[in-house]
């Protein structure tokens, strides 16, 4: 096995190879910034021009574009609160609010580095687990792929600290968005209203950009001030301090870059839901829950250190069981498939230095692009102190073009218009936006995997171990969450005497 690890790593590290991941990682980090695009798309266009190249090849190009896309998409939410990807969607809620309080600078610097340490920790996951991870993912179906989203769905409990009812109506709507299209059990339309582009559902993209980017370029229009407003100072400082608080609080970036490994190897779950559960798991454990969505550190981190280690988990089952679990690991998978490779034992066995390629592609291009992006963060810091009648037009345009860009429809920029309505709704009465996404995520999955697990094993399905202790695990989260809150109250209304008393 080591001489398989060294034999990747030579064949990575070869001129063509590195020239190759260098012209990926360009065209990941452009399109990463650009909200809706993101890496599939770009993966998509860029397969053809892989016909005819070595394996190693291919993937240094593809799979270089595909994780800097990931940790380039936080740049945006950090920014301007637009997320370049829907798997951004976590760094919003705490990356913006300290834009706006002037450590943009700080904010950037921790979410790029702690991308860096969670795209570290996937790849070592990838490498170690290659000789023992067919029987685990196998371990895995539709029961409990079922049981872990209704995991996923017990933390909007938890993302709606101290507004618990507000919370669950957020999440209601968006499981009402998640029911909008063709039955999957039925096969007819559901909730379309007559109108025939509600067949295909409502897309995640247009609702992530709009209820998140609609009201920030809002705010920015009525208040003509910059992002950071005018109490900040305009002095660009912070961005070692961010890196240093990657290692400061490197409990809450590991265990973010666990999850992320750990259901990026569970087909179909997706990167926005690792990214909540990380979110969720770190405001319950934190001594200072209630500064989440008001500038936390500990809550960028832990969606900044999620985000590319689902990458390396999402790579497990489809090297050992040719099972992809997204749309970037399809791509791949074709890849695999055209420079003549078979996913499955062969992987394993035959060619395992090309396996492990993989794993050095992937710490490579994110250390090559942490090195390129470190001295471009206190110029786009800058961007949160341009006044907001300049900033407006362009970032219309962004959220314009990333709305239509999944589809290629008007369609999705009416809806991207309707969630910005909901967002600025929320926002201006206090209401929680992440809940609602959440919802609208997991809703069509919880849904898919409940079918098929009631079709396949009647409600044996009950008594499957993993299911029971997923069960278990989300019973337990609910009531820390509840004792969590009560606790809460009965501290406030201590207070509150205190100060009376006095």
């Amino acid at each position: 096995m080591l001489d398989a690890v060294l034999s990747g790593l030579l064949q990575v590290l070869s001129p063509d190879s590195m020239m190759l991941m260098m012209i990926g990682i360009f065209i990941g980090f452009v399109v990463g910034v650009l909200p809706g695009i993101g890496g599939p798309v770009a993966m998509a266009l860029m397969l053809p021009f892989t016909f005819g190249m070595p394996p190693i090849h291919v993937f240094a190009f593809l799979l270089g574009m595909k994780v800097v896309t990931s940790t380039t998409g936080d740049i945006t939410a950090v920014l301007f609160g637009i997320p370049g990807e829907a798997t951004s969607a976590a760094t919003v809620l705490d990356g913006h609010p300290m834009a706006r309080k002037g450590q943009a600078g700080r904010a950037l610097g921790a979410v790029l580095m702690s991308s860096l340490v969670g795209a570290i920790i996937g790849a070592l996951a990838l490498g170690l687990s290659i000789p023992v991870i067919r029987p685990i993912v196998l371990a895995f179906g539709p029961p409990e792929f079922f049981m872990l989203t209704v995991v996923g769905l017990i933390f909007i409990a938890s993302l709606s600290r101290g507004q618990m009812l507000r919370g669950l109506i957020m999440g209601c709507l968006g499981l009402l968005i998640a029911l909008v299209g063709i039955d999957p059990q039925a096969g007819v339309p559901r909730y379309a209203f007559g109108q025939l582009e509600l067949w295909d559902g409502i897309g995640i993209v247009p609702v992530v950009i709009g209820l998140f980017g609609g009201p920030e370029i809002l705010q920015l229009m009525l208040s003509k001030e910059s992002i950071a407003g005018k109490s900040a100072s305009r002095k660009i400082v912070g961005v070692g301090q961010g890196i240093l608080d990657t290692f400061r609080y490197w409990k809450t970036v590991a265990v973010a870059g666990l999850i992320g490994a750990g259901i990026g190897v569970i087909p179909g779950v997706g990167g926005s839901v690792a990214q909540f559960i990380a979110y969720g798991h770190a405001k319950q454990t934190s001594k200072h829950p209630e500064e989440f969505g008001k500038g936390s550190i500990d809550g960028l981190l832990a969606a900044g250190g999620n985000n590319n280690a689902k990458d390396g988990g999402a790579l497990i089952p489809m090297i050992a069981i040719g099972l992809p679990g997204s749309v970037s690991t399809a791509i791949l998978l074709n890849a695999f498939l055209i420079s003549g490779l078979n996913p499955g034992p062969e992987m394993l066995t035959t060619h395992l230095d090309v396996t492990f390629s993989m794993v050095w592609i992937t710490i490579i291009a994110n250390i090559i692009v942490v090195i390129l992006a470190l001295p471009l963060l206190k110029p786009l810091a800058r961007l949160t102190f341009t006044e907001g009648p300049i900033l407006v037009p362009f970032l219309l345009i962004l959220v314009v073009l990333g709305a239509y860009a999944e589809n290629n429809r008007m369609f999705d920029i009416w809806v991207m218009a309707t969630s910005a309505f909901v967002g600025v709704v929320c926002l201006r009465w206090n209401w929680p936006r992440a809940p609602l996404l959440l919802g609208a995520v997991l809703g069509d999955l919880c849904e898919r995997y409940l079918f098929l697990s009631s079709s396949l094993y009647g409600w044996s399905w009950i008594q499957r171990p993993l299911v029971i202790v997923l069960a278990i695990a989300a019973v337990a989260i609910l009531f820390k969450t509840g004792w969590d809150v009560r606790k809460h109250a009965r501290d406030r209304q201590a207070a509150s005497l205190k100060e009376v008393r006095s």
